[in-house]
């Protein structure tokens, strides 16, 4: 309830900032005035001495408040410095300046406008309570934004985050700080009546003022940055989401708690304080009375207003002095002695000179120019070093020391590059030690460039604009860009009475034109049928005893029914999904090949198979202290290799699919004959593959579709290896022996809709289309075999349309049609050189 409540506010304050900065400055303006010109003789302001009181003061006092004055005024500035870890030095810093000067300002006239007495002195301790911790994690929400509608959402889901806590936070201050309102010593009821009224001004400021001025100055920042993102934190932001801002429940409850039993006190007090109110002169309050004594002098109402504050400033107190030369020498040391470490986050944009040189410190065009260092990376002679023209971005270099003291998020690219020769930085982890993992992309290119014979040779492969978070950790290291692959789709493909478009991720013209043949050819003949016979993921490690002969002995123990469910306990026990659910154990002297079988849910599964294999092993040798773990695989699974075991005892998901066609299909549709076809399948798919000695290759191309479909849908490519393990069976069939009846079976289909490459955005997508993105809710494993019949049909209709092709005569046409490059080549050996 909160929350929405929250949000909702957070997003009309950040929806509307004109009308909330102008709404609270006219209120600020308006309580000044009300003081102004009220006539109360306590107000300190123009044409009104400050009243002076006929106690004495003590230079202790004097000191004290000299010395928390100055304590506040570092403070500050310090919270200034802190600014500096979101990028901005400057942009960001008018923001908390506007919200640290408007809270004191709005409660200083708020208070006395409420006659609770003089705060000046009052001020530096509220200059203390500020927290600017609560402003800036509200604007690292905004500043995670890419767009300023993603601004106006950022800080509504940060007031969201951040608005209960703080709501619960001033109401505790006000009652804590209250307490001091009735402790009847008229100084520190002046200076806790002041707290409380800043702790309110404060809270109000933050929920109107600061978020509307963050969202104002992103959007006229972005505007000048032609649209693009300035400040990348969105790991950070989610940390802090995720993590810093959640409420301990504790410490709430203690917090609601302690805020009753203040509020029972102060209740308490002001119960018994209200009869003794009716003595009070005309009703005022306590501490109004005992101002009344005071007589303020007044000054000439019609003295300037300058001249009124020249006079304050030349009979200033020496505290005042003292206080005044801190603040100007640190606003002199932050301005002007403290290096402008202009945000290296922010996307700076400016044009790229090229030129000839065979060496260049960058070819990107999105990127920004780094000169050539010394000692960086190898570069040319000075003579044909790239040129620096004039308007280029060029960063200065620091020394290694300060560059050191410094964050990555602040350095140019040319002292990231520093930091990475110099062994500061990994090369392969500048996506992780950069707030954005494109920038470290776009550093990493830089550092290739100049370092290729051909120093263009990048500049056409692209990195921009790509969500590399994914990437990272997952399925990829030292990234310099990502390939695009033409995505073509074939269907509808019908299959067990549903309709499929398949999604094909291919340069080989004349593949999907075909596999749409095939698919057309069974959806007229009412569709194919398939049906899943096994489902099990394989890794086979090698063990090692001692002889052969107790090698021999593990073996049986493992193929016993005793051994077998010691092995399976261990091995269930490392995951939700995996299921052991048979061993074949192989022996070479003593050397021993387990061949674990395990389903994996909806996962390929070789990291879940290779956990659970471990746990196994480590159990194996606590009943046989002997056994040696030579690798955790000894290519006794197989993965992508071409393996018998594969083809004969199947690994992954085995699938048969069939269809038949009948006779004016295969005539008007495939363009031959059912016995051309039978002909053709048994000599070439049987015969001649059996002359090649193929291990599971007695098909026209199964792997075609295979990998086609495996680089669409996120799979391993290389997998294909033992995936394309197929037998295409032909033969005529129906009351005239025209029909064609077709089948592909599959033993080895490794794939999965989960992990790995299936959690990039494109690749989901194209899993969505089949319907099968991501593990299935219902059954736990059906969506990688919904995905894995998909396969094998799909490999059924590129077989069907390929070998009618060869039956008919008509591959050679086809493929001059379709898969002749039309595009005159450049001669090999040429580099292009990039110019601008």
């Amino acid at each position: 309830m909160l929350t929405r409540l929250f949000h909702a506010h957070g997003l009309l304050v950040a929806s509307h900032p004109w009308e909330v900065i102008v709404g609270t400055v006219t209120l600020t303006i308006c309580m000044m005035s009300m003081n102004m010109f009220t006539g109360n003789d306590q107000i300190c302001g123009w044409n009104f001495d400050c009243p002076k009181t006929d106690e004495q003061i003590l230079s202790s006092d004097i000191i004290i408040l000299t010395i928390t004055r100055c304590i506040a005024i570092i403070y500050i500035y310090f919270q200034f410095q802190n600014l500096r870890q979101l990028g901005s030095k400057y942009i960001l810093g008018k923001c908390v300046q506007w919200f640290s000067f408007n809270s004191p300002y709005f409660s200083t006239h708020l208070t006395t406008f409420t006659c609770t007495g003089k705060s000046d002195e009052a001020l530096p301790f509220f200059l203390l309570l500020i927290d600017l911790s609560k402003a800036c994690a509200l604007a690292k929400f905004a500043l995670s934004s890419s767009s300023q509608e993603e601004v106006r959402d950022n800080i509504a889901r940060g007031m969201a985050v951040l608005g209960p806590t703080f709501t619960l936070d001033a109401l505790v201050e006000c009652l804590v700080i209250g307490v001091g309102t009735m402790s009847g010593v008229r100084q520190l009821e002046i200076m806790c009546g002041f707290g409380c009224m800043s702790v309110l001004a404060n809270y109000f400021v933050f929920m109107t003022f600061f978020p509307a001025c963050v969202s104002l100055v992103l959007e006229l920042s972005r505007e000048s940055q032609e649209g693009h993102p300035i400040w990348q934190l969105h790991h950070f932001s989610k940390a802090l989401e995720e993590e810093d801002n959640k409420p301990n429940p504790v410490t709430q409850r203690v917090k609601m708690i302690m805020s009753l039993g203040l509020v029972m006190v102060h209740a308490h007090s002001r119960w018994i304080a209200e009869p003794q109110s009716v003595n009070n002169t005309a009703g005022l309050p306590r501490v109004a009375m005992e101002l009344s004594h005071l007589s303020p002098r007044r000054i000439d109402p019609e003295m300037p207003l300058w001249h009124f504050y020249l006079t304050r400033m030349v009979t200033m107190d020496i505290e005042q002095v003292i206080c005044l030369a801190l603040a100007l020498l640190l606003a002199i040391k932050y301005i002007f002695f403290e290096k402008v470490e202009t945000e290296s986050t922010l996307s700076i944009k400016s044009p790229l000179s090229t030129s000839t040189t065979a060496r260049r410190a960058t070819t990107d065009s999105c990127c920004r120019k780094v000169p050539p260092i010394t000692g960086l990376v190898t570069t040319a002679p000075a003579s044909t070093q790239e040129s620096v023209t004039k308007g280029d971005w060029l960063s200065e270099l620091r020394p290694l020391a300060s560059v050191l003291q410094l964050g990555p998020g602040f350095l140019s690219d040319a002292e990231v590059m520093l930091l990475v020769s110099s062994k500061h930085i990994p090369a392969y982890k500048l996506e992780m030690a950069l707030e954005r993992p494109e920038r470290g992309v776009s550093i990493r290119r830089q550092m290739i460039s100049s370092k290729l014979a051909c120093p263009s040779a990048l500049s056409s492969l692209p990195y921009a604009h790509y969500d590399y978070s994914k990437v990272m950790g997952t399925c990829c290291e030292n990234v310099i860009g990502y390939m695009p692959v033409p995505v073509g789709v074939a269907g509808p493909l019908h299959l067990d009475g549903k309709q499929f478009q398949v999604p094909l991720a291919t340069t080989e013209g004349c593949l999907v034109a075909s596999t749409n043949r095939g698919c057309r050819a069974i959806a007229l003949s009412g569709g194919a049928r398939s049906c899943i016979l096994g489902d099990s993921m394989t890794r086979g490690p090698l063990v090692r005893l001692p002889s052969a002969c107790q090698a021999a002995e593990v073996k049986a123990w493992l193929e016993s029914t005793d051994g077998f469910q010691v092995v399976k306990e261990a091995f269930d026990s490392s995951s939700r999904f995996a299921r052991l659910q048979k061993l074949l154990v192989a022996l070479a002297g003593r050397n021993l090949y387990i061949r674990f079988h395990s389903q994996t849910g909806d996962a390929m599964g070789m990291n879940m198979i290779s956990k659970g294999t471990e746990q196994a092993l480590s159990q194996l040798q606590q009943h046989f202290p002997d056994l040696q773990v030579v690798a955790l695989s000894g290519n006794f699974c197989t993965d992508k290799k071409p393996a018998a075991v594969n083809w004969i005892e199947g690994r992954g998901k085995s699938a048969v699919c069939e269809a038949t066609i009948p006779a004016r299909v295969v005539r008007e549709v495939l363009k031959t004959s059912t016995q051309a076809l039978v002909e053709v399948n048994i000599n070439k798919n049987l015969v001649g593959s059996a002359m090649a000695g193929s291990i599971g290759g007695f098909n026209a191309h199964a792997a075609n579709l295979v990998t086609a479909i495996y680089i669409a849908c996120g799979q391993d490519p290389a997998q294909s290896v033992g995936s394309s393990n197929c037998i295409t069976l032909m033969e005529a069939s129906g009351p005239s022996g025209d029909d064609l009846y077709i089948s592909c079976t599959m033993p080895s289909i490794e794939l999965g809709t989960v992990g790995g490459g299936t959690n990039l955005p494109p690749q989901q997508a194209c899993l969505q289309m089949l319907g099968v993105q991501g593990p299935c809710s219902d059954c736990p494993g059906e969506n990688a075999r919904q995905l894995a019949r998909l396969v094998c049909a799909t490999v059924l209709a590129g077989e069907l349309s390929l070998m009618s092709a060869l039956a008919a005569g008509h591959l050679v046409k086809s493929h001059m049609t379709h898969n002749r490059s039309k595009v005159d080549l450049q001669s090999p050996g040429t580099c292009t050189q990039n110019s601008s």
